[in-house]
């Protein structure tokens, strides 16, 4: 039977650099032989730098175009708009999408003033709530683009505190929904799962199908494994290799910044620092040395299997490394090695007029213990309390013969004292004296209960993990617009070999001052070397690019904090085709006259099945 290809059109707004668009690209879904293809009719996003990234990742013109109305932009900007702005038009936005009808609507409305990294107080500010506004207006836009032949589907996507601080805004936005004739449903996914990233990135998800048009169920994509970092950047080259170009470049960071990463635990933050011992601003436990051979190697050793470096008219093992670890037997070192010991099965060397230990092989493994049962040498002899004695002498003292116990009774006066004595949680404690310290009796306790910090049990302690180093093997947390070394755990525990070139420093070379910028490598405690990510590695966690594939990846300008902006706004591309997936089973169920698929996968997230299925509006606000 021939496979019938069924075209699935995707429109973007608010599309930044289309990592989203990129991922619809992959998607594929079959029914029966149906099989959907997936197409980006257009893109609309107000930064010019995003649009060309669009244009190059979506593989489809895009529309620089401002979605806001005038009142926003002046809330915004704090001025007028320049001469010849205007607001957008339901007909400009037809037009970006070549006036071709979608399918299925995508928008990922900016979400810096729904972030958690905002403060409450900014974020009711009016210049953060004009930017909230957009999303009311991207939305209406769209609906009202197409509003004689809808798109079956509509995807909002946000962070997922939209639903605390956005509350109103998405009331008003399932309002629109309604009069449009579209059921909703409000969820929350992880795009790691859903994409199998090396990251955990919560978002939120708002699905609205087109009731008319597409009757069946929804179905969730499978959940994948979430990946260690490791996984993802051991198939990248090392920072600052010239190959992988601007992107993979190690950012300076100031000396005292790179000494901090170097105590962090690996899977911890900065509140490793606070085991330090530090006195009169210096650590008092540690010191920095420089990670290289002293004096070209001067007394170095080479390995049996290593090259010898150029062997000059001077090569004394003082002035180069010009020894070696020979694994073979030293010549004669059978007959006369000092301190040999013979095995007891073994044949004698020859016997020669200087026979002591010291001068050659003349001591013998014995395995003879040297003391019959009848005699009572027993030096130092520690009896078990329930054995017998044995003969007892005109000596007295322990090494006189077997003249000590082990006796298991307290020492008399010792109970109630007892020295460094650990009293478990439900005993008494012994008497409380003037000298109550653990030295001086039972004064230390085997406290059951999990230790607590400011008064709240620290595995609910919630912090954002500054300066926080994340081990080879874990996957890292969601990356956001501003993943820098001191503000997340945007740090890693490289356990890879350091390029030469990154090292600081050398023999008698000073210490940069705190602030001094640089590209440094501390050897730290665990033997790694904690270093920020770079913003290509941010990318590969993302899923931007294959990490297989990673030559010749760029984005549009030169800003390492440009790019890592539009990074940490984009849609994970892997998460977005498992979306795109489910999607499209959906629509050519629809397509094909079916209501219904019997199938294997879970629906997704029973609020969204309902908003799905029903023929009626209905107001649902899915939880978590």
């Amino acid at each position: 039977m021939n496979d019938i290809v069924k075209e699935v059109r995707v429109g973007h707004l608010c599309c930044g650099s289309g990592f989203g668009a990129k991922g619809f690209r992959k998607g594929n879904a079959r029914v029966g032989n149906l099989v959907a293809k997936f197409r980006n009719i257009g893109g609309v996003d107000v930064d010019p730098a995003g649009v060309r990234d669009f244009e190059r990742f979506a593989g489809v013109k895009g529309t620089l175009l401002d979605l806001m109305s005038l009142e926003q932009y002046r809330a915004f900007h704090g001025h007028e708009p320049p001469p010849g702005w205007r607001e957008a038009t339901p007909d400009d936005i037809r037009a970006a999408m070549g006036y071709e009808r979608p399918h299925i609507w995508f928008v990922s409305a900016p979400c810096k003033g729904f972030s958690g990294l905002l403060s409450e107080k900014a974020s009711a500010s009016a210049k953060y709530q004009a930017l909230n506004g957009l999303t009311l207006r991207a939305v209406w836009l769209a609906l009202e683009s197409n509003k004689d032949d809808p798109a079956e589907f509509f995807l909002f996507e946000n962070v997922p505190r939209i639903a605390n601080r956005g509350r109103p805004l998405l009331r008003a936005i399932q309002a629109l929904f309604e009069d449009y004739g579209y059921a909703y449903a409000e969820t929350t996914h992880d795009c790691g799962e859903l994409g199998g990233l090396g990251q955990s990135r919560k978002r939120f998800l708002m699905v609205a199908r087109h009731r008319e048009k597409v009757p069946p169920f929804l179905y969730e994509p499978p959940k994948r494994r979430l990946r260690g970092v490791g996984e993802i950047l051991d198939r990248l080259p090392m920072p600052g290799d010239d190959r992988a170009g601007p992107m993979h470049r190690m950012p300076a960071l100031h000396w005292k910044t790179w000494v901090r990463l170097a105590f962090v635990e690996a899977g911890s933050d900065w509140r490793s620092l606070n085991k330090l011992k530090v006195e009169g601003g210096v650590l008092a436990d540690f010191g920095i040395a420089p990670d290289e051979q002293w004096r070209a190697g001067v007394l170095g050793v080479n390995r049996w299997e290593d090259s010898s470096g150029v062997i000059a008219s001077r090569n004394g093992p003082t002035n180069g490394a010009f020894s070696v670890a020979d694994p073979r037997a030293p010549a004669g070192a059978g007959e006369y090695g000092q301190y040999g010991v013979r095995g007891w099965g073994e044949t004698m060397g020859a016997v020669i007029n200087v026979k002591s230990p010291g001068q050659g092989g003349f001591a013998v493994a014995d395995p003879r213990t040297g003391f019959g049962p009848a005699t009572h040498h027993n030096i130092l002899h520690v009896h078990d309390w329930g054995d017998t004695g044995k003969t007892v002498t005109g000596g007295t003292h322990p090494s006189g013969g077997g003249l000590c116990v082990a006796d298991p009774r307290a020492p008399a006066g010792r109970e109630g004292s007892g020295k460094y004595k650990v009293v478990a949680f439900g005993e008494p404690s012994g008497s409380v004296i003037g000298a109550s310290t653990t030295g001086q009796g039972a004064f230390a306790v085997a406290d059951p209960r999990p230790k607590a910090l400011n008064g709240e049990h620290r595995d609910g302690y919630s912090t954002q993990g500054h300066y926080g180093v994340v081990p080879w093997g874990r996957h890292s947390g969601a990356v956001p617009a501003f993943a820098k070394n001191n503000n997340g755990p945007w740090s890693v525990a490289d356990p890879r070999d350091m390029p030469g070139e990154l090292l600081q420093g050398g023999p008698g070379a000073g210490l940069p001052a705190e602030n001094d910028k640089l590209v440094a490598v501390i050897r730290a405690l665990d033997g790694t070397w904690h270093r920020p990510f770079t913003t290509l590695e941010l990318a590969a966690l993302q899923s931007l690019f294959d990490p297989d594939e990673w030559f010749g990846f760029e984005m549009d300008g030169t800003s390492d904090s440009a790019w890592r902006e539009r990074i940490g706004n984009a849609v994970p591309p892997d998460a977005a085709a498992a979306v795109a997936g489910v999607m499209g089973r959906t629509l050519l169920l629809a397509w094909a006259g079916e209501t219904f698929m019997l199938s294997s996968d879970p629906i997704w997230v029973q609020p969204l099945t309902v908003a799905l299925s029903v023929d009626t509006p209905q107001r649902i606000e899915a939880t978590e």
